[in-house]
């Protein structure tokens, strides 16, 4: 199973999130501040457009917890949520945790939409062109979000099945300095700060 190979915090994260759905409670960040009449419409739009959730309440509560966790990146709500949704569903597609793929956006691209790196990667997810020469897709954007989420989601999937379920490994050679720990310890802290509960 995925979330057995996952550091403690998110097993801890997973026991929360079960406690609030069980109380039918608020999350900790919800209920910090009322939520508006627009987020509640911009949530809703939100939550209807996205079939990677088991149920429309699991996406409403995990789409407003990380979109005030995100606000610091991406400013415009919409645009905050339209993202989240997007996240979700591809590395749902993939089957990696969405909390893993946001931690790596982080260190890969702050959530630059339009990050180039010195080595020439693109986008949210850092991907490097050489894969649209590599698929035959020359045509794919990789600025464009839900292709760059697509690909990375898909490569870094392929790097945790091929670790065989070790994260430092696949993270490592998802960022191309396999055999470094530097890489791995960065997006770990990235997930342990902001991604998950405390």
């Amino acid at each position: 199973m995925f979330f057995q190979t996952m550091p403690r915090c998110w097993t801890a994260y997973a026991l929360a999130s079960s406690l609030l759905l069980a109380v039918g409670g608020a999350s900790a960040a919800e209920s910090a501040r009322p939520v508006s009449p627009e987020l509640r419409a911009a949530l809703m739009q939100a939550v209807g457009a996205s079939d990677s959730f088991a149920h429309p309440f699991d996406a409403e509560v995990w789409l407003l917890d990380m979109a005030q966790r995100l606000a610091p990146f991406v400013p415009e709500r919409e645009q905050r949520l339209e993202w989240l949704r997007l996240i979700h569903a591809e590395a749902t597609r993939a089957g990696v945790p969405p909390e893993m793929v946001l931690a790596v956006i982080e260190v890969e691209s702050r959530f630059e939409r339009f990050a180039l790196s010195h080595a020439g990667a693109r986008g949210l997810m850092q991907v490097m062109p050489f894969w649209l020469e590599e698929l035959g897709r020359p045509q794919d954007n990789l600025f464009d979000v839900a292709t760059n989420l697509r690909y990375g989601c898909t490569i870094l999937s392929h790097y945790y099945q091929r670790a065989e379920g070790r994260w430092h490994e696949a993270l490592a050679r998802y960022n191309g300095s396999f055999g470094k720990l530097w890489y791995p310890e960065r997006v770990f802290k990235a997930l342990d700060a902001r991604w998950y509960a405390r």
